[in-house]
């Protein structure tokens, strides 16, 4: 949305998944991610949610990405591990209703429309091949891609 925003896009980009980042170690079995994705469905129908429980990440990430990586012991630690400094962002309502912003790195290579890869997770192999799937320069003409 903020690159959108940014090139002055009357139409917004068309959304691949909406990921819902939530972290609880109590409840950590694959149904618990199902039952919050059915609640994101049931509040937005139609929405591509992605719920995922960052509690739970160590459990597949070796499979899908080829390398272990370590139990995380918050959401703010799992955002500053996301792939890309542009994208470890994320933001949270609080209980009186005010929005929070995690952003961990800054929000300077989000607004400055620069890709970067966070080295805390992804391997360089990882950030070329999510640089070739997101098609980032493609979809948005003005960010750069640093690293590649």
């Amino acid at each position: 949305m903020v690159w959108d925003h940014l090139h002055a896009f009357s139409t917004p980009s068309s959304l691949r998944d909406i990921d819902f980042a939530y972290f609880n170690p109590i409840d950590m079995d694959a149904g618990a991610q199902e039952r919050v994705q059915a609640q994101l469905q049931a509040a937005l129908p139609g929405a591509p949610w992605e719920a995922i429980n960052q509690a739970t990440v160590h459990l597949w990430f070796e499979q899908h990405f080829g390398h272990a990586v370590a139990p995380l012991r918050s959401l703010h630690e799992a955002v500053a591990s996301w792939p890309e400094y542009a994208t470890s962002i994320a933001l949270t309502l609080s209980s009186d209703g005010e929005l929070q912003v995690i952003a961990p790195h800054g929000l300077t290579d989000l607004f400055s429309m620069r890709v970067r890869r966070n080295p805390a997770r992804v391997s360089v192999e990882t950030y070329r091949q999510r640089i070739e799937d997101k098609r980032y320069t493609e979809r948005w003409p003005k960010v750069t891609v640093v690293g590649v």
